[in-house]
């Protein structure tokens, strides 16, 4: 390796540093023209090309990386994230395998079952950290019902990046938060505030129930919790950031529904179990498209 291309490779990982993107490309070119063999330039090329979500690009550059050293972790996963944004399912099941993940050819979506995983959807604009089904390393579905400043919905697939940005508990264990890269698959389901008076929790748990059953999404607003950047891209604390309790007698729910009338008929049977309960307001705040 010659001593030019070091110094192009550490001025361009400087200028990425700086999200100099442009800047940095270049730096990174001159680097892999003058050490073509050396695979550092070629992966941080696709780094460039991840941030800037150009995943054609980025797919090329990985590939030429991990050709040129195979135990390149990772340019395998970024090669992985590049390949499911376009949908070059058999290209993203070789990189997983690269990197170490045992799964089989094939030209379908990987469903893999990789359990509840928190994804910061939005995390440049209005970041909101929601609970997903992963479906593969680079895919999740959204479970929660997220509010409509996120711009996302209940049951959008998003490409999601590796690498942990915070840390949230499940069950007593800490999992990684992985921030979004961008929607691959916009659900049927709209968003609605809905603003019910049920002062018993046992109220609130039939209503919950009843959505569910009716595969309704449903999520309790008035218990969201605004965490700082440095708690949320970390460990949350109760003491910095308590828990709201999402109590009654009024409280906001967020729910998402194909149809209006599933929310309608949702309340008509949840008031004939619980007659004393009203729903007070009711207002689609995010449409499906």
């Amino acid at each position: 390796m010659k001593t030019p291309a070091i110094k192009f490779n550490e001025r361009g990982t400087r200028l990425l540093q700086q999200a100099k993107l442009r800047e940095a490309g270049e730096q990174f070119r001159k680097a892999a023209a003058a050490a073509p063999r050396w695979s550092v330039p070629w992966f941080n090329l696709g780094l460039v090309y991840k941030f800037q979500h150009s995943w054609p690009e980025c797919l090329r550059y990985n590939q030429k990386a991990v050709a040129l050293d195979s135990a390149d972790a990772g340019a395998w996963w970024n090669l992985g994230i590049a390949a499911t944004a376009l949908g070059d399912w058999r290209e993203a099941r070789r990189a997983w395998r690269g990197y170490g993940i045992d799964i089989a050819d094939g030209d379908d979506p990987p469903l893999m079952k990789l359990g509840p995983t928190p994804i910061r959807i939005d995390p440049t604009g209005n970041p909101e950290v929601v609970w997903t089904k992963r479906l593969d390393p680079a895919r999740a579905q959204i479970q929660n019902v997220p509010t409509p400043a996120s711009g996302r919905r209940y049951q959008d697939i998003v490409l999601h990046d590796g690498e942990p940005a915070g840390f949230r508990d499940l069950g007593g264990v800490e999992v990684p938060v992985f921030n979004e890269l961008e929607l691959l698959y916009a659900s049927p389901f709209s968003t609605y505030e809905v603003i019910i008076e049920a002062s018993a929790k046992e109220d609130r748990t039939a209503l919950t129930r009843l959505a569910e059953a009716r595969e309704i999404g449903i999520d309790n607003w008035s218990a969201l919790r605004m965490l700082c950047k440095l708690c949320s891209e970390g460990k949350p604390h109760d003491a910095h950031h308590p828990q709201p309790s999402g109590d009654g007698p009024l409280v906001r729910y967020g729910m998402a529904a194909q149809d209006e009338t599933d929310l309608y008929a949702l309340f008509d049977e949840w008031r004939k179990e619980r007659p004393d309960c009203l729903v007070h307001q009711m207002e689609c705040v995010f449409e499906a498209e």
